[in-house]
């Protein structure tokens, strides 16, 4: 049972804005005030927003802190998540590039969340993973720079695609912001 002594206390490293998870001017995501040019770098700029985030989310935790999950009877922890990125990124490269999926990376079901213990090496495994699966798959997307073009086994739009990639990181940073609160306290952005 949690009790009110052992929830962390929130916190933010933000000061003009303490309700934030950086302030504007040390955020790494944000930009000089330019835009991308056109809908691909656009969806481009999105991803890799989200992408940081998920990264800032897991920055300066040990492999416990990383691996503790949420509540029960939930396995999601902020590990998990990067592990289930990955997978995802690699099940995205499958429904694009033509003959057998690759298998995989943690098992079935849900191998990526279960699997996700408090181990140094699987740390690391896992963001190797996560970094080696998002070039592969940025590197099947990069082939197909029309975005209405239809292509793999289901004749996706390659637009639908590159929406859908955007709303998992961005569904899975919502659930990083509340996994970090509950870790240390660090509020979400």
């Amino acid at each position: 049972m949690t009790t009110v002594s052992d929830i962390p206390e929130r916190w933010s490293k933000a000061s003009v804005y303490p309700d934030m998870w950086a302030d504007p001017d040390e955020d790494p995501r944000e930009k000089d005030g330019a835009s991308p040019e056109g809908e691909l770098a656009t969806l481009q700029d999105y991803l890799s927003g989200y992408r940081m985030t998920l990264r800032m989310k897991c920055d300066g935790l040990d492999p416990e802190q990383l691996a503790r999950r949420s509540v029960p009877p939930s396995t999601m922890s902020l590990l998990g998540l990067v592990r289930h990125l990955a997978e995802v990124e690699r099940d995205w490269r499958n429904w694009i590039v033509p003959g057998d999926p690759a298998p995989k990376l943690y098992g079935a079901d849900d191998g990526d969340f279960e699997g996700a213990a408090a181990e140094q090496q699987l740390v690391e495994g896992a963001f190797a993973d996560l970094a080696r699966e998002q070039a592969a798959t940025d590197a099947a997307f990069a082939e197909h720079p029309d975005l209405g073009a239809r292509v793999g086994h289901d004749n996706n739009p390659v637009r639908e695609l590159w929406v859908h990639r955007i709303e998992e990181y961005a569904r899975h940073c919502g659930h990083a912001d509340l996994l970090r609160e509950c870790v240390d306290g660090r509020v979400g952005q």
